[in-house]
């Protein structure tokens, strides 16, 4: 009965991180450019007992176990703002992140802004990169306009070109939270597009998620009931091993 029970614990546990990763898909429903993520479960079989403890061949227990979270890298639509700082791309790019250790990530989320020293960054602060590294903008430089190979230019002139890059193997990358990624080796961009004015929505379909948490709510209910009838038979047992005793 406790291997019983222990299996049912290992898949209730599997369920709660499975509900975890579906509530974050629904929180970013509108999060610029997030990518909705999967819990990936994998079988662990293990014996029940030594060999020597039985003259048959130990029978195997088999547990579930969440192995890995995947993301789905599919685009999201594009959703026109008219703010000048929003910024999409049409294809495989990603924008390139200055980390606060020099290092760079990836986002597919264009909404930026100019900080307080006229640096163009992301919502959370962080530079976005030019191909000549982070870039800033004075008064003097009047409307921002960014061409659809993300050459920046303004009244003064051409300014920089946004850093794009491709990552042509997008199960490899790592997410980092704040709906950026990192990858040991990102490719130059091949043929996108630049879209000044637009932002590329999330891909999370909201219906689907919510089916998801519909159906886990009555997996782990199923899960619970089924502790619950494991208990119950193992108190029976003690209680009338107990009363036959006495």
């Amino acid at each position: 009965m406790e291997n019983a029970q222990l299996i049912n614990l290992s898949r209730q546990i599997t369920l709660r991180r499975q509900m975890d990763v579906t509530a974050n898909n629904i929180a970013n429903l509108n999060t610029s450019g997030f990518k909705a993520k999967r819990l990936i479960f994998e079988e662990y079989v293990m014996p029940v007992a030594e060999a020597t403890a039985f003259p048959r061949g130990d029978l195997k227990l088999s547990y579930v176990q969440d192995s890995r979270t995947v993301t789905n890298f599919l685009a999201g639509s594009i959703r026109l703002t008219g703010n000048e700082l929003d910024v999409a791309v049409d294809g495989d790019g990603w924008f390139a992140v200055q980390m606060e250790d020099g290092t760079e990530a990836f986002t597919r989320n264009g909404a930026f802004h100019l900080n307080n020293t006229g640096q163009l960054v992301t919502a959370e602060g962080r530079p976005i990169l030019t191909e000549g590294g982070p870039i800033n903008f004075t008064r003097e430089d009047g409307r921002i306009t960014i061409a659809d190979d993300g050459t920046i230019s303004t009244q003064l002139g051409p300014r920089g070109r946004l850093r794009l890059v491709a990552i042509d193997q997008p199960q490899n990358a790592i997410a980092i939270g704040n709906n950026l990624v990192t990858y040991e080796t990102p490719q130059p961009v091949g043929k996108v597009r630049v879209i000044q004015g637009g932002l590329e929505d999330s891909n999370v379909q909201g219906v689907v998620e919510i089916a998801d948490m519909i159906e886990i709510t009555r997996k782990y209910e199923s899960v619970t009931k089924m502790l619950k009838d494991t208990d119950d038979l193992a108190r029976q047992a003690i209680e009338r091993l107990g009363s036959s005793q006495a």
